[in-house]
C-alpha cells in the first residue's frame, strides 16, 4: 500500500482515539481466566491485539467481537484447552510475550510463533525468569520464536529485571498467577503500571511499591465490565503534527492519561508545547481525560537514562518534531530500539536523510540538529507501523507531496490513521 501525502496548511478538529493497545491486550489475557463473561469496550482495532483474541480463541476461550465491543467468556484459571496447532502471535511481540507467562503453567504443550519480523526479535528477557520459576520453554537457537512450551508446575520467585520492560514484568506476574506463594517483580526503573491496574481491578492480591509488585498465586479473578482509554501512543502522532503545522489546534478526547505514561506530556510540556488537561477522571485505576493542542515553537530536549523506557515507542515521532525544534534532539540509553519491529535507529535516520534531515546515528541512540526543514521524499515504513506514522506526519510539513511506501503498516496498532488524519488537515 502507497500513502501519498500532501503538504497541510493547519491541523484542526477533536477526535476520539481507538482503544490503548496495551491496555487492549491485557484485559483480554486476564478476561479469559476470569470467571465468567468480561465485556469490553473501545477494545484496540489494531492487528496485533486481532492477534491475542485469535490465540485465545485457540485456547478453548469464547470471543465475541463486534464493533469496537469484545466479549470474553473466561473458564477461570484452570480453563485454558491444548491447541490444535501453532498458535499465532503475527506481528505481536505484547502477545507472544504475556502469553509466554499464561502458556508456562499450563497441563499441556503449546507453541506459539509470529510473522517474519517477530521471528526475528529475541525472547531471552522472558525465557529467563519462566525458566526460573520451572518452566519448560524451548525457543529457536535458544531466544527467537517460535516457542515450544511444555507441562510444568511453576513455583513463585522474586525476581529483579536487569532491563526495564512492562511486558517481561507481565510475562512474569501472569505466570505468577498460577504459581504457590508470592511473586515479586523488581524493576530497575518503573515502567507503565497497566498490569498491575488490571490484576487489581480482576480481583487479584496485588501489592505495588514504587518499582515493586508483588502478586498472589491461585486467585479467582471474576469478569467486569470495561471500557478502554483512547491509546495515547497513538495520540502522540496527532499531538506532534499539530504541534508541527502552523495554525494548528486539536483536541483529543477520552485518552489514557496514567501517570506512568505521563512521560510524553511532561517532555512536550518541558520542549514548550502549548497542550493543556482538562476532564481528568479514574476509571478501573486508569486515569482518562481530554487533551487541548495548539501549534507552538518548541525548544527541543534530551531523553536518556529512565525517559528513554518511559518514551521508547515514541521516540520515532519526537525525532520529526525534534528536527523543527530550536534545539533539536538527542536520544541515549536507546538500544533497545535497535530490537524492535525494525531497527528503529537505522529506519528513523535512513527517512529522516530522505526528507533532507541531518541526524548523526550513535549505537545507543542519535543526535539531530533542530531549525531543519523536510523536504517532499519518498519514504519506506520498513513494516513498522510507527515508522509509517511518524514519518507520514512529517510530510505534513514537507515542501510537497510525500510517498509513504509500504504505508499499511500502520494498522498494526492503528488501522484508521491515515482517514483520521485526512479528517484534521485543512
Amino acid at each position: 500500500m502507497i500513502e501519498r501525502i500532501s503538504p497541510a496548511k493547519r491541523i484542526e478538529g477533536t477526535i476520539r482515539l481507538g482503544g490503548d493497545k496495551s491496555i487492549s491486550h491485557r484485559y483480554a489475557m486476564l478476561a479469559a481466566i476470569a470467571q465468567g463473561t468480561t465485556r469490553i469496550h473501545d477494545y484496540s482495532s489494531g492487528a496485533d491485539c486481532a492477534s491475542t483474541l485469535g490465540v485465545l480463541q485457540a485456547l478453548g476461550i469464547a470471543v465475541e467481537h463486534s464493533g469496537g465491543e469484545v466479549s470474553i467468556a473466561g473458564r477461570g484459571l484452570d480453563g485454558l484447552r491444548a491447541p490444535a496447532g501453532t498458535l499465532d502471535a503475527g506481528n505481536s511481540g505484547s502477545t507472544i510475550r504475556m502469553m509466554s507467562g499464561l502458556l508456562a503453567a499450563q497441563p499441556f504443550s503449546s507453541r506459539i510463533a509470529g510473522d517474519e519480523s517477530l521471528s526475528r526479535r529475541p525472547m531471552g528477557r522472558v525465557l529467563l525468569p519462566l525458566e526460573t520459576m520451572g518452566a519448560s520453554i524451548f525457543a529457536r537457537d535458544g531466544k527467537y520464536p517460535p516457542l515450544e512450551i511444555h507441562p510444568a508446575k511453576l513455583h513463585a520467585i522474586d525476581y529483579a529485571l536487569p532491563v526495564a520492560s512492562a511486558q517481561v514484568k507481565t510475562c512474569v506476574l501472569f505466570a505468577g498467577l498460577f504459581a504457590d506463594g508470592v511473586t515479586t517483580v523488581r524493576e530497575p526503573l518503573r515502567t507503565r503500571d497497566h498490569t498491575e491496574l488490571a490484576l487489581r481491578a480482576f480481583g487479584a492480591e496485588i501489592e505495588v511499591h514504587g518499582a515493586v509488585a508483588s502478586v498472589s498465586g491461585r486467585p479467582q479473578l471474576n469478569a467486569l465490565e470495561l471500557t478502554v482509554p483512547g491509546d495515547l501512543s497513538s495520540a502522540a502522532f496527532f499531538l506532534v503534527a499539530a504541534l508541527l503545522v502552523p495554525g494548528s489546534r486539536l483536541r483529543i478526547e477520552r485518552i489514557g492519561l496514567n501517570p506512568t505514561r505521563s512521560a510524553l506530556l511532561d517532555f512536550l510540556l518541558a520542549m514548550g508545547a502549548d497542550v493543556r488537561v482538562e476532564n481528568l477522571e479514574f476509571q478501573a485505576g486508569e486515569g482518562v481525560g481530554d487533551l487541548e493542542v495548539r501549534h507552538s515553537a518548541v525548544r527541543g530536549g534530551v531523553i536518556d537514562k529512565s525517559l528513554t523506557a518511559a518514551l521508547i515507542d515514541e521516540i520515532p515521532v519526537l525525532a520529526v518534531l525534534g528536527a523543527t525544534s530550536d534545539e533539536g534532539l538527542v536520544v541515549r540509553d536507546a538500544a533497545e530500539l535497535r530490537v524492535k519491529e525494525t531497527d528503529r535507529i537505522e529506519t528513523v535516520a535512513q527517512n529522516l536523510r530522505a526528507l533532507g534531515v541531518e541526524i548523526e546515528v550513535a549505537p545507543d541512540g542519535f543526535r539531530v540538529p533542530g531549525r531543519q526543514r523536510f523536504r517532499a521524499a519518498q519514504i519506506d515504513s520498513f513494516g513498522d507501523h510507527r515508522i509509517a506514522m511518524a514519518f507520514a506526519v512529517a510530510a505534513l510539513a514537507a515542501d510537497g507531496e510525500s510517498v509513504i511506501n509500504d504505508a499499511g503498516a500502520a494498522s498494526v496498532s492503528f488501522p484508521e490513521f491515515y482517514r483520521t488524519l485526512a479528517r484534521l488537515r485543512r
